[in-house]
C-alpha cells in the first residue's frame, strides 16, 4: 500500500512563494504519474500539475501555468510544487495524487491520496 504524505502548506501574502512536497512510500514510486489537486472552500476538488513517470512531460491548470512547477526526485520519493506569485484565489487545501498510468486532469485515474495540506493566501 502506497501512502503520500504532503508537507509545506501554510500562511503566506499575496505575490509570495510556497514549495509543497509530496513524500511517497513503497518502492514502486518511479513506475507512476503523481499529481497536484486542489480544494477551494465551498469549490469542488481540481486540477493543479501532474508529472509523468520520468518527469519529462508535465500538466498545468490555465489559472497556475507560469507560476507553479511540479518535479519529482524518484530517487527520494518525492513530487513537490513551488508555488510563486501567488494569489487570494489559490487559497486551497492542496491534495498529492499518485498511481495513475500516465499525467493527467481526472481525479479518478489516481489510486493514491495523500491528506492534504492547507495553502492560505492573504491579501
Amino acid at each position: 500500500q502506497v501512502q503520500l504524505v504532503e508537507s509545506g502548506g501554510g500562511l503566506v501574502q499575496a505575490g509570495g512563494s510556497l514549495r509543497l512536497s509530496c513524500a511517497a512510500s513503497g518502492r514502486t514510486f518511479s513506475s507512476y504519474a503523481m499529481g497536484w489537486f486542489r480544494q477551494g472552500p465551498g469549490k469542488e476538488r481540481e486540477f493543479v500539475a501532474a508529472i509523468s513517470r520520468s518527469g519529462a512531460i508535465t500538466y498545468y491548470a490555465d489559472s497556475v501555468k507560469g507560476r507553479f512547477t511540479i518535479s519529482r526526485e524518484n530517487a527520494k520519493n518525492t513530487v513537490n510544487l513551488q508555488m510563486n506569485s501567488l494569489k487570494p484565489e489559490d487559497t486551497a487545501v492542496y491534495y498529492c495524487a499518485g498511481g495513475a498510468s500516465f499525467p493527467t486532469v481526472e481525479a479518478g485515474a489516481y489510486a493514491y491520496w495523500g491528506q492534504g495540506t492547507q495553502v492560505t493566501v492573504s491579501s
